[in-house]
């Protein structure tokens, strides 16, 4: 943990460079978008910028490579299984909350931005008592109570979907998307030459499988079960099966041609351009992603999230024909059949396709950036 903070006022040419506070992580998902919201605040404003994130996790390596100072608060998720493991967790929590005074109090920020995580509660309770001004970037459909309980203190809540103030004052919220890896709309390949570049046929059909970083049991037992069927049928598949999955999929495509079965994807505008359908969990990054680019999906969502915000994620594509709902209970039966259903059904693709699209939003960064500025009511450098 890093807290050589410098609390002196920054200042370029006698400029006030504004201080920025970004709290949050735990997962890519959070991660990602922190980022980019950073790097537009970066860029549009020359601002100074402070990261707080949980301990031991991943962000306290991932915005150290991305060139940002961060602060790590040992806070934790509560355990809403095992509850009287809980009793720690109230302790870490409440150490965070006097680390997280102390930040805000050397740093001295012009504001706070959450981006979800376990850290990004206590930093942004933390300036809300300070009087800082703070702005809450949700990213699911449905609220989690942390961000609701700061929502009704907030300057800004930026959100990514319709109907939001069912959760927060209306006159607060604001729709800016979720940002996404700028990478991702980057790629300068065709469909045929993405899927090329993994080996494959160019022009046959291509399903994409991810269960993210560490991989999604259900979907991958799926994919298990089903690849050779897939193949039989004349789909190639692009499968991501994180690093948990150890060998099981390389061992389940053994001898299967148009299979390309790896534990971590470092082309991901590649491989989605690539695909012709894309099947994965819930998370609000990765529908996100999909909605910028386009692309029909069938989404099973994880079970062991709070408030389980992935089904709502989902539903609230579904509901408008953007893309199919799996309940994880029930993918290992019907998800395979259903993506060869649907490959196999090019006019519901290109309008599952078209649904998806009109739900992108490719400037989200710039978006919250504008509503930093309008808070502290600063120019552009």
């Amino acid at each position: 943990m890093t807290e050589n903070i410098d609390n002196k006022p920054s200042a370029t040419d006698g400029i006030h460079r504004p201080r920025i506070v970004v709290s949050g992580g735990g997962t890519g998902g959070h991660i990602f978008p922190a980022l980019s919201i950073a790097d537009a605040l970066k860029e549009r404003l020359d601002a100074d910028i402070l990261f707080v994130g949980a301990d031991n996790r991943m962000e306290m390596t991932r915005v150290p490579d991305a060139g940002y100072k961060i602060i790590g608060l040992p806070v934790a998720g509560f355990d809403r299984k095992r509850l009287w493991r809980n009793f720690s967790v109230i302790i870490k929590l409440f150490k965070s909350l006097r680390l997280s005074r102390k930040i805000i109090r050397d740093f001295k920020p012009d504001i706070a931005i959450g981006v979800g995580g376990y850290a990004s509660g206590p930093t942004l309770k933390a300036a809300q008592r300070a009087g800082i001004p703070t702005l809450i970037q949700e990213q699911n459909s449905y609220a989690g109570v942390t961000n609701k309980l700061l929502g009704e203190k907030a300057d800004r809540i930026c959100v990514a979907y319709d109907g939001m103030d069912r959760f927060f004052p209306a006159d607060k919220i604001i729709k800016t998307g979720n940002p996404i890896r700028k990478a991702l709309l980057d790629s300068g390949k065709s469909a045929n030459e993405a899927r090329e570049s993994f080996g494959l046929y160019p022009d046959k059909p291509t399903l994409l499988v991810v269960g993210g970083s560490l991989g999604a049991l259900t979907i991958n037992e799926s994919m298990e079960a089903g690849v050779k069927l897939l193949a039989n049928n004349g789909i190639q598949v692009i499968w991501q099966t994180g690093k948990s999955f150890g060998d099981r999929g390389p061992a389940a495509a053994k001898g299967i041609n148009g299979v390309v079965v790896t534990p971590f994807i470092s082309d991901m505008a590649a491989a989605y351009k690539a695909a012709d359908l894309v099947v994965g969990r819930a998370g609000a990054g990765s529908i996100s992603e999909l909605q910028a680019l386009g692309k029909p999906a069938i989404l099973v969502p994880s079970p062991n999230v709070a408030e389980d915000h992935q089904t709502h994620n989902a539903r609230a594509l579904a509901d408008v024909g953007a893309a199919v709902l799996i309940i994880d209970a029930e993918a290992r039966q019907k998800l395979v059949g259903e993506a060869i259903s649907l490959i196999a059904d090019k006019p519901r693709l290109q309008s599952m396709a078209a649904n998806i699209r009109k739900m992108g939003i490719t400037d989200s960064a710039h978006r919250i950036a504008d509503e930093v500025c309008k808070i502290i009511n600063i120019s552009e450098k």
